[in-house]
């Protein structure tokens, strides 16, 4: 797993493992079930504090993202394909008004808009 680390990012670090884990696990390239890094070997992997690794694995827990069984690891969770769902319906609303905005901003008609997506989505 290649986390990458930006202190010209704005987000704290902790933020920006959590957000790069689960878009990992939405787009599928960590499985359910899949063994986690532990704590300490991910803080070492990216040289950060091993408390931070930690506040990033514990937002991860708490939004259903990761299970952590005690003495075994952190992995990650399943059965909570409703909650993954929603979580890429809200990050595409998210996307898809970024998209509206913009078209708006340039001009663009509602129709050309909704041609431009179709093509999109047809791999066109």
């Amino acid at each position: 797993m290649d986390i990458v680390i930006s202190n010209a990012d704005n987000k704290p670090i902790y933020e920006q493992i959590v957000a790069q884990m689960k878009d990992a696990i939405l787009a599928g390239d960590l499985e359910e079930g899949s063994l986690l890094p532990s704590i300490r070997a991910l803080a070492a992997d990216l040289r950060i504090s091993v408390i931070t690794t930690k506040r990033a694995y514990a937002e991860l827990e708490a939004q259903g993202f990761v299970e952590t069984v005690q003495g075994k690891g952190s992995f990650v969770a399943g059965g909570n394909k409703e909650m993954l769902r929603e979580e890429r319906l809200r990050r595409m609303e998210e996307l898809l008004d970024r998209a509206v905005r913009e078209a708006r901003f340039a001009g663009i008609a509602k129709s050309e808009l909704h041609d431009m997506l179709d093509m999109l989505f047809d791999g066109i």
